[in-house]
């Protein structure tokens, strides 16, 4: 039986700054009682300002958690402790487990047209936390396009249509699509039931429920209720959204900063190796 699952919280996107001075949008983070779950966070950055991100993110330590960098256009160069190197460009999502714990640097560059992507924080169940960090680095010709009347779906982790996505065996059960719609058109999203699901709409404007709900417009991000189904309808000039879904892992979270635990105790452990040396494990 279909039930269609309604908006149970929207957000609007917010300007901060963050790393070495990187204009962008927080999208969400950290929400209340974990409603996001397995999803910590979600960031969109970009501009066509060389100013507004050249000064890049630095190195920064990450445990706990895995981050998944997603570039629509404009290249990051990447760097870090295991000695790994290399470039992110336009189409490329890089999924990395940061496990045990990794530090990295992500320096996006000027290449004299306009820089656009998002960030994905995923948290990891604490029998996965102290894991080898490792990368799943996808070039765009590997993601497979679904395109029928109208709806255009990038597929990059999970089934869509008969189309699965690159990124597989995960430590935690994850869908993520990139939906383009026509002006007007309409599309059901099968939604696994056990899932908490997210939308990010980040171009145009778009409502739920078959049309029959709110209307959305860019920059907003929907929180979905139970169900198994899920409509979204573009208005005249179309509309571009992010598709989240993830297994809660339903454990309590520590964090602070780029580590996220199960325990206090845990995470002023993380701290304390950062600051003697010692939190590197690979």
């Amino acid at each position: 039986m279909e039930e269609i699952r309604e908006v149970i919280l929207s957000l609007k996107a917010r300007a901060v700054t963050e790393g070495a001075g990187v204009r962008l949008r927080r999208v969400f983070g950290n929400l209340r009682n974990n409603a996001a779950d397995p999803f910590l966070l979600l960031d969109d950055f970009g501009s066509d300002n060389p100013d507004d991100y050249t000064a890049g993110f630095p190195w920064h330590p990450h445990r706990g958690i895995e981050t998944v960098t997603y570039i629509l256009a404009g290249k990051v160069e990447h760097e870090d402790s295991l000695g790994n190197k290399g470039t992110i460009g336009s189409g490329d999502v890089q999924w990395m487990t940061a496990g045990s714990g990794i530090i990295h640097q992500e320096m996006p560059k000027d290449t004299g047209e306009a820089m656009r992507g998002f960030q994905l924080w995923v948290n990891l169940p604490g029998k996965s936390k102290m894991t080898d960090p490792h990368y799943r680095d996808v070039n765009s010709d590997r993601i497979p396009v679904f395109k029928d009347n109208g709806i255009e779906a990038r597929i990059i982790c999970g089934k869509f249509a008969g189309l699965e996505g690159p990124v597989k065996d995960l430590e935690v059960e994850t869908e993520y699509f990139d939906i383009k719609l026509e002006g007007n058109k309409e599309a059901e999203l099968r939604a696994n039931p056990s899932h908490n699901v997210l939308i990010y709409l980040f171009e145009g404007e778009a409502s739920t429920g078959g049309g029959a709900g709110e209307n959305y417009g860019k920059g907003t991000l929907l929180l979905f209720g139970k169900g198994n189904l899920i409509k979204m309808q573009a208005g005249t000039e179309g509309a571009r959204f992010l598709y989240f879904s993830g297994k809660p892992i339903g454990e309590p979270v520590a964090w602070y900063g780029p580590v996220v635990m199960n325990t206090k105790e845990e995470l002023e452990t993380a701290f304390r190796e950062i600051s003697d040396g010692t939190f590197l494990k690979k």
